[in-house]
């Protein structure tokens, strides 16, 4: 029996008014609401939106860190200088330059489930 998973569309993003922020109690206005069913739905909304934007985000990054190693490039960078620059381990950023490698093979999108 093939169990088909649910796909709940992310919410948009949107940024907040500065004054919004500077408020610790204010969170894409989560706290108007009252029923805790509506509070549950819109949660989930931007929690399933924030992980998509993060998965979204990371392969932009790994797309970036392989432009940034091509052996083409003359001023390519060593996997060290951009675990340096992006805050990464040296290991971890060897991983994101091959996954962006794979991604440029595969031609894909970043956020297209291929």
């Amino acid at each position: 029996m093939t169990v088909e998973k649910r796909r709940l569309k992310p919410a948009q993003l949107l940024f907040e008014p500065a004054a919004a922020v500077e408020d610790e109690e204010h969170f894409f206005s989560l706290e108007q609401y009252d029923d805790p069913e509506q509070l549950l739905a819109r949660s989930t909304e931007l929690a399933v939106a924030f992980r998509a934007a993060a998965d979204r985000a990371t392969e932009y990054q790994a797309i970036a860190a392989a432009q940034l190693a091509d052996p083409k490039r003359f001023d390519r960078l060593t996997a060290a200088a951009i675990a340096e620059q992006a805050g990464w381990t040296e290991d971890y950023a060897r991983r994101m330059v091959e996954f962006g490698e794979d991604l440029l093979r595969d031609g894909g999108t970043p956020g297209e489930d291929t």
